[in-house]
């Protein structure tokens, strides 16, 4: 099966007649993540992931989302380790819930899903049970909802918060260009960010309801987290060997 969602090879429903004596166990192994060099980011999240970092905004434009830049060339993420550990503080949303995801269908409705690829899932007991033995959702299995559930909403308001600094027209194509010690020149685009010109020239009434309705302070996070641009493409000093130009861009709508 194709590549669903980025990170999810075959995401399957979750039922108790399939999935009654499964377990899953999740640790620091991220490797599952290693191909990606973004991931869809929620605005809540802003504040904790503009510290480590670039906040950036891919898709077209009936599908434009915030992203956490991980790496600067195509299906390369800079922040896992050869062991898999993920080198980084803040561990976006996106990639916590895996290896579940929401599907939904034309009447939005929503299905939880289980990547069964994932190597964590396994039928021995290890980790955590999703049935008991009567097919009654475990509390692990709960939590799992209960954050999936808390995700789609912040989806939703995320995604509220881009059509409206889309009606304003903030967001503006850009590249990022880097010149690496190694002689190595890499141009990363395919994604927008937030214009400073334009910002400063809105009006003060629309300024007015970006800071009430705390759009400003997204902004300022996404604003800020530009600076995280060359500690981002640094890491690639440590895996990449002396090269040509390389043009890359961001992975494609979530």
């Amino acid at each position: 099966m194709t590549k669903q969602l980025l990170i999810y090879e075959r995401a399957t429903p979750v039922n108790p007649n399939d999935h009654r004596d499964v377990s899953v166990k999740v640790g620091g192994d991220f490797g599952f993540a290693r191909d990606v060099n973004s991931v869809p980011l929620m605005a809540v999240e802003f504040e904790p992931a503009s510290i480590e970092y670039p906040i950036v905004f891919a898709g077209d434009a009936s599908n434009i989302m915030p992203a956490a830049l991980l790496g600067v060339r195509d299906n390369e993420n800079l922040y896992v380790e050869a062991n898999g550990a993920w080198n980084a503080k803040y561990l976006p949303a996106f990639v916590r819930r895996y290896p579940f995801v929401f599907s939904s269908d034309d009447s939005q409705r929503f299905t939880l899903c289980l990547d069964e690829d994932f190597h964590g899932v396994n039928r021995k007991g290890q980790g955590e049970r999703l049935f008991d033995a009567d097919g009654e959702r475990t509390q692990y299995l709960q939590n799992v909802l209960n954050f999936l559930q808390a995700y789609q909403a912040q989806y939703e308001a995320t995604r509220a918060f881009v059509q409206r600094i889309q009606d304003l027209s903030l967001l503006e194509p850009t590249q990022a260009q880097f010149n690496l010690r190694t002689g190595q020149q890499i141009t990363l685009g395919g994604f927008m960010v937030v214009s400073r010109v334009r910002l400063r020239a809105l009006s003060g009434d629309d300024l007015a309801r970006l800071a009430s309705s705390g759009d400003l302070d997204l902004i300022y996070a996404h604003l800020s987290s530009q600076h995280n641009f060359t500690p981002t493409a640094e890491r690639i000093l440590s895996v990449i060997e002396p090269a040509p130009t390389v043009e890359a861009g961001l992975n494609g709508p979530h």
